[in-house]
């Protein structure tokens, strides 16, 4: 069994070239996603790395740009849990849950863009799966406020 898939959508005042160049450039996602440089070629297959760590699992997906990118989920290290300020015992418990995924579809909407989070694939009663019910919602506010007015969630500098 497993907990049901977390969804979340925003609308953003933007173009989808730009939103995907924000989920997929290191210079963007340093600005709104807590100084986390994502790294990859964004090719489907290819590896993803979080601040250059080096993680075989996490690849991506999917890569239809700028219409859909989907990636498995980080191995929750050390070095991530210091960055963030997470207990050892917290991290040790994310790190023996399934990997899970992440998918950013991304629709024109009129003027707008229409951004929609779906984060997947939690084992039953996932520590992971409620961590991310909160962090989702903060990055997609986050990104939105960044795209529209140049700067991010001041929580998540």
């Amino acid at each position: 069994m497993t907990d049901p898939d977390f969804v979340y959508t925003t609308y953003i005042d933007t173009t989808p070239e730009k939103l995907w160049r924000a989920l997929t450039d290191p210079a963007f996602t340093r600005e709104y996603w807590w100084g986390t440089e994502q790294l990859s070629t964004w090719d489907e297959g290819a590896p993803m790395t979080w601040d250059g760590e080096d993680d075989p699992e996490q690849v991506v997906l999917e890569s239809d740009p700028p219409r859909r990118l989907s990636y498995t989920w980080h191995t929750f290290t050390t070095t991530w849990a210091e960055r963030v300020g997470i207990a050892e015992e917290l991290r040790a418990r994310l790190a023996a849950e399934s990997r899970s995924r992440v998918t950013f579809e991304i629709e024109p909407e009129g003027a707008l863009v229409k951004l929609t989070v779906v984060h997947g694939g939690f084992d039953q009663g996932s520590t992971v799966r409620a961590m991310v019910g909160e962090g989702w919602p903060l990055v997609a506010s986050s990104l939105k406020s960044y795209l529209e007015t140049g700067r991010p969630l001041p929580a998540a500098q």
